[in-house]
């Protein structure tokens, strides 16, 4: 195991820049969750932690040792790939213990790897089969399990679940991230998906076009997003979002709907700001504000509820059942505790 330290590492194809100067320090042992939108340069940046990718400028050091020259064969490191990349016509085993044999390793400790890999991750009754013969769930399992018998310094992963069907994805987070904490070994994943980064993170590193826009514990993000890319993009159903001005009386939107908040800074009265409101942190309140119910959405433990307010649309999810129709008015009122105050110019968080 080692740590990962990336270092104004920059990247461009040309004259075009796709990553700016990003630092980040993964500690030995930690998983590390990559995430943002399609083109954020998240898969980019794993590329270049592998070596798939040169970089343009920066460092990166995989333990003591800078590998920005380091071929990536050398770098010990296992990766892996969105699509499985499995040799069609190699057994499950020999796909396991291919990087093995390409170092001319002793049969017996060939064996005795794919073995435990594959005794870890259920593979045991699958070994003789290819992968033709294998679902998209086993396929991935046989992927880690190649990457486990390696056993390197850091493993890499690159959207390993974007094609598995719903259901699935839910049980291969979890066995992933049951096998980190049984191997500790060293773990940066990437996807664009925040509830597989939420539930499966030490730690968060959010990018959008190519620069780091925070990175912290997952809840830490949850609760104190720094800006409003990072209070939008993390939380499912995302933050509600309104325009508006902070006024004495509360923050007053366009529409006229004054919503009470919580404190503010002192100089900030007649500030243009945007007010962020998670979904579950909407209640309803017979003397709150008035709002139109436009898409009710049982979810069974919980109601979706698509609102509008002062001509703003919002999402409200409630633990209790709603008998409320589409047209018809319900109360509703924030939880001042929880509500986030944003710059309307610079789109960073307004501290009290």
């Amino acid at each position: 195991m080692a740590s990962v330290q990336i270092a104004g590492v920059r990247k461009a194809y040309g004259s075009t820049q796709v990553i700016h100067g990003v630092d980040i320090d993964i500690e030995d042992g930690e998983f590390v969750i990559l995430v943002g939108p399609s083109g954020c340069g998240k898969s980019t940046l794993l590329r270049m932690i592998a070596g798939l990718e040169n970089i343009s400028g920066g460092e990166i050091r995989i333990g003591p040792r800078v590998v920005n020259d380091v071929p990536p064969k050398e770098r010990d490191i296992a990766m892996v790939f969105q699509n499985y990349a499995l040799y069609p016509h190699m057994t499950v085993a020999d796909n396991m213990a291919f990087s093995m044999k390409l170092r001319k390793a002793p049969k017996e400790e060939i064996a005795d790897r794919v073995g435990k890999a594959a005794a870890i991750l259920g593979l045991e009754k699958l070994l003789d089969r290819y992968p033709r013969q294998l679902s998209g769930g086993q396929r991935q399992r046989v992927a880690m399990g190649r990457a486990i018998v390696r056993d390197p310094q850091v493993f890499l992963f690159d959207e390993p679940l974007s094609n598995l069907d719903a259901k699935l994805r839910v049980q291969m987070r979890t066995e992933i991230k049951e096998l980190h904490q049984r191997l500790k070994t060293t773990t940066v994943y990437v996807t664009h998906d925040q509830i597989e980064a939420m539930t499966m993170a030490d730690k968060i590193v959010v990018m959008h076009d190519g620069i780091v826009e925070q990175m912290g514990a997952p809840l830490d993000l949850y609760d104190r997003p720094a800006n409003l890319f990072v209070a939008a993009f993390i939380g499912s159903p995302s933050m509600n979002l309104l325009n508006g001005t902070i006024t004495p009386a509360g923050f007053e939107t366009a529409g006229g709907v004054v919503w009470p908040i919580g404190t503010h800074p002192a100089d900030s009265n007649g500030k243009a700001a945007v007010l962020g409101i998670r979904p579950e942190h909407i209640q309803l309140d017979d003397n709150g504000l008035k709002a139109e119910v436009v898409v009710v959405e049982p979810m069974g433990s919980e109601t979706q509820v698509v609102v509008r307010c002062g001509g703003q649309s919002l999402t409200c999810v409630f633990r209790e059942r709603i008998t409320a129709k589409p047209g018809e008015l319900i109360g509703i009122t924030p939880d001042t505790n929880v509500t986030h105050l944003f710059d309307a110019a610079t789109g960073k968080t307004l501290a009290a």
